[in-house]
């Protein structure tokens, strides 16, 4: 597998340093060597200048009265390690306490890389955070602000938005037990799973005072702060002349009600009144981010060109999966082989229902191999917070389906991109995959098919009130929900002379909705045609659709499966639009899926011969409500076709009370008879259904008609 999982850590910060050494200077300062592990491989301190990377003190030693100075710094991107050598400086009596209770192994801080690229400069990045809420209900962004309004001020700083934290009133002091305290805190920051902090507050006490720093150490409070979607930083420079933050200066994006005590040193008559705070946002998976928000992104993934040269970055050999999440139109624009996670799977046979345990441990591996997995995993775990598009080679498995629908997933992913729908079946989807192209269409997750064949972006569209779809090109997206389908059946391997009058049929069609006021044909409800997606008679109704300007569509069958069986390989014709695959073994289901208001019918042999029977028991099953079948060709084409069939079953009884189906077909051997029918029945006028007449040949010979 080659995975990039830097999602799973912060890129500008790193995590917390153990003290390797100590040698003391005097009393109030010493110097510490500081070992920080398992750095992130996308922390951006690897990359920019050193000058700009910063160790940020623990705020529990700052708040005891501890200052750190970041002397030298060795970072390894190889090992992923760095060696600090920071000097920490006694501010108070509790900070002389503190350091000398310092010792190797305890964890003292981090470092934060202030990358000038991720400083905040607008003040929309923020203000649009204001009044929002993470998925747990806690605010993105707010400083105590009731109903949504923030009670500080923002304002445009040499290049960069600068946030003014009002300060409280008075200051906060120790009382004597804090002594005591300090042994046991200085022991617990060995364990960084431990949460020490809230343990301060206990021995700390409000003075009523005025905030001047005179020397020392002076703790201030602001109103609970609450960060989600940046860090914050306290900018020194706009601090009163002589007056400086402690090391501890980073407030992380994990910072709730907790955020509201800091910790000033210097020497100024100037009296605080607030805190100024600059912005630096995070890497864009945890942005928490909403899609509406990403107007590039949504530009960029509605482009066809931007889309397949993204696909061209997936890493090779091509048939190994392998996926990304995208949250941002900038990363889309960028990618490369590493931003994608590959895998190369086997499927173990499952060994199903009757050996339940061994099922789902199989399950739950081939899961797990799946390249979507990790950012599934990474946005339910709320690691990945910032909405987006899974942009992944292969069509998901179905065996993803309980990640795809979980709660929190189909809350973050607003689309599905993906190449081809199957590895190991190509163009055809399997009954699973569209059975899960709808559950995911139920719950808002679009589905696009990156369509190599006709280069456009396919969006999978249920037809209304039917259960199933088709990927269907941006642009026709109404067009499909709102039409009306004609259907072509034919032979594959031959295409006839029925071009001409295809055409002259649907040129009529198009004319007579103009003027009609059918619900299915009338000037608001477009047409569509529906073929096989085959060539012969297939290819002449797509080509006619396409030539018109009638959206062209196609069921396609995979005949490539059963080797054994004689079967004309059935290439697509270069006419279609919009389409739906099925592999072979789903014959049956992909013809009940063509939901024809209109078919018409040219010369055909077995499988259009299934395909007329299948017409035939919609209407007399009500499956369809009767509508005309157009039989086009030759009378006693039709009659060796239907007659004897028809007169068989009268004779026998086998079709008592449905004998009626036969006023539903009608043999054309032109356009205009064609269109007689038609415009008989839009305006009420053919004698079709139950109540209507029987036609002894099992189709009314429109030749015949007066």
């Amino acid at each position: 597998m080659r995975a990039t999982l830097s999602f799973l850590h912060h890129d500008l910060v790193t995590p917390d340093g153990k003290i390797t050494s100590l040698s003391s200077i005097n009393e109030t300062e010493v110097e510490a060597t500081v070992l920080i592990e398992n750095i992130s491989p996308s922390f951006l301190g690897f990359s920019i200048d050193q000058q700009a990377t910063l160790f940020n003190l623990k705020s529990t030693l700052a708040q005891l009265g501890v200052h750190a100075t970041l002397k030298n710094l060795e970072l390894k991107e190889t090992k992923r390690t760095c060696m600090a050598l920071v000097k920490l400086e006694a501010l108070s009596p509790e900070g002389v306490l503190t350091l000398s209770y310092l010792q190797t192994g305890v964890y003292i801080g981090k470092l934060f890389a202030a990358d000038e690229r991720r400083r905040v400069r607008e003040p929309i990045y923020l203000s649009r955070m204001f009044g929002r809420a993470d998925r747990e209900g806690k605010p993105l962004l707010s400083l105590g602000e009731q109903e949504g309004k923030p009670q500080w001020t923002l304002e445009q700083i040499d290049g960069r938005i600068v946030a003014f934290l009002p300060l409280k009133k008075g200051v906060q002091t120790y009382n004597g037990q804090v002594r005591g305290l300090i042994p046991v805190l200085i022991e617990a920051l060995k364990y960084p799973e431990i949460k020490v902090r809230e343990l301060i507050h206990l021995t700390q006490r409000w003075e009523d005072r005025k905030r001047v720093v005179k020397g020392g150490l002076l703790l201030v409070n602001t109103l609970p702060l609450h960060i989600r979607t940046v860090f914050g930083r306290v900018v020194d420079d706009l601090l009163p002349q002589g007056v400086q933050h402690t090391a501890a200066s980073i407030l992380q994006p994990d910072t709730f009600a907790s955020g509201d005590i800091y910790e000033l040193h210097g020497k100024s008559p100037e009296e605080l009144t607030q805190i100024p705070l600059e912005f630096y946002t995070l890497d864009p998976y945890r942005e928490h981010v909403f899609f509406s928000d990403r107007d590039q992104l949504q530009a960029s993934i509605e482009d066809s060109t931007i889309l397949f040269k993204a696909l061209e970055t997936a890493p090779t050999p091509t048939h190994h999966k392998c996926a990304t999440f995208i949250v941002k139109g900038e990363q889309l624009h960028h990618l490369s082989p590493n931003d994608w996670i590959q895998t190369e799977s086997t499927h173990e046979a499952f060994p199903g229902f009757f050996h339940p345990t061994e099922q789902a441990e199989k399950v739950e591996k081939y899961m797990h191999a799946q390249p979507s997995y990790p950012f599934l995993e990474a946005i339910e775990k709320g690691v990945i917070t910032s909405q987006g598009i899974l942009l992944t080679r292969f069509f998901p498995s179905p065996i993803m389906k309980r990640m795809l629908l979980s709660e929190r997933v189909y809350e973050c992913l607003k689309g599905i991109y993906f190449e081809s729908p199957s590895r190991s079946h190509g163009e055809y989807f399997s009954h699973e995959d569209r059975s899960m192209l709808l559950d995911l269409a139920k719950f808002g997750i679009s589905i696009f098919w990156l369509d190599r064949r006709s280069q456009n972006i396919l969006r999978y569209v249920p037809k209304p009130g039917k259960d199933s779809g088709m990927f269907v090109p941006l642009s026709k997206v109404e067009t499909f929900i709102a039409a009306t389908m004609v259907g072509v059946y034919g032979s594959n391997l031959i295409e006839g002379e029925f071009e001409p009058l295809i055409q002259e049929l649907l040129k009529g069609l198009l004319e007579m909705k103009e003027t009609c006021s059918h619900r299915l044909l009338n000037p608001k409800t477009p047409i569509a045609l529906v073929t096989g997606g085959g060539p012969g008679m297939m290819s002449i109704g797509n080509r006619a659709a396409q030539e018109l300007g009638i959206l062209s569509c196609a069921n396609i069958l995979d005949f490539r499966t059963n080797k054994n069986a004689i079967i004309n390989e059935q290439e697509q014709n270069p006419h279609i639009e919009a389409k739906m695959t099925y592999r072979l073994d789903r014959l049956v289901e992909r013809q009940a899926e063509f939901h024809l208001d209109f078919p018409i019918f040219l010369t055909g042999g077995i499988g259009t011969d299934f395909e007329y029977a299948i017409e035939e028991i919609r209407r007399k099953t009500g499956v369809k409500s009767p509508s005309p079948v157009l039989l086009v060709g030759a009378p006693d084409y039709w009659k060796q076709k239907i007659t004897s069939r028809f007169e068989c079953n009268i004779n026998t009884g086998t079709i008592k009370g449905s004998e009626w189906v036969s006023n539903c077909f009608y043999c054309i051997q032109n356009a205009p008879q064609g269109l007689k029918v038609y415009e008989d029945f839009f305006t009420g006028k053919l004698p079709i259904g139950p109540e209507g007449p029987i036609y002894n040949q099992g189709f009314k010979d429109m030749s015949e008609a007066k």
